[in-house]
């Protein structure tokens, strides 16, 4: 992280001086290999199988389109920050898609939800392990989460029938 970044985040008063940066890896505690996960569908099998993730896909890319247009650091920065979050590491690709799944489930936001399922079901993950995902979500998010509960289902049925 950059000293320009890193004051972005901390208050006003603070100076970077009074932080660390996180450690660097050392030989008795070596940085996790970071890599692209590898997909078992793509963006395309997933949208021929499901009109819900069509339209979702496609939408996103065209949003992003503008977003791009911008040309805006820090939201370059940020969706690298995503990106880099939920490539291989120490947890499996599947394990913090399904995690991106209940943190989404229990904000509400339906982007969100769908845009996990899809990259959990593209990653191999099984229907019962998105839905037991959910269920989590359900316990952590209360009933206000069912109707978005709803909307999962309603995908998870087009992707995997």
């Amino acid at each position: 992280m950059t000293d320009s970044l890193l004051c972005y985040y901390l208050p006003m008063s603070t100076t970077i001086a009074e932080h660390s940066l996180p450690e660097q890896a050392t030989p008795e505690r070596p940085a996790p290999e970071r890599k692209e996960p590898t997909y078992v569908f793509t963006e395309k099998q997933v949208a021929e199988k499901s009109e819900i993730a069509r339209r979702f896909l496609e939408t996103r890319a065209r949003l992003n389109a503008n977003v791009e247009k911008a040309n805006n650091f820090l939201v370059k920065r940020f969706y690298n920050l995503d990106h880099n979050a939920y490539l291989e590491g120490t947890l499996p690709a599947k394990t913090k898609e399904l995690m991106g799944l209940v943190a989404s489930a229990c904000l509400r936001c339906d982007d969100c939800i769908v845009y996990h399922a899809i990259h959990a079901y593209r990653l191999g993950v099984t229907r019962a392990e998105q839905e037991e995902s959910l269920n989590v979500a359900l316990v952590i998010g209360g009933s206000i989460v069912i109707p978005h509960l709803r909307r999962a289902y309603e995908l998870l049925e087009e992707l995997y029938g």
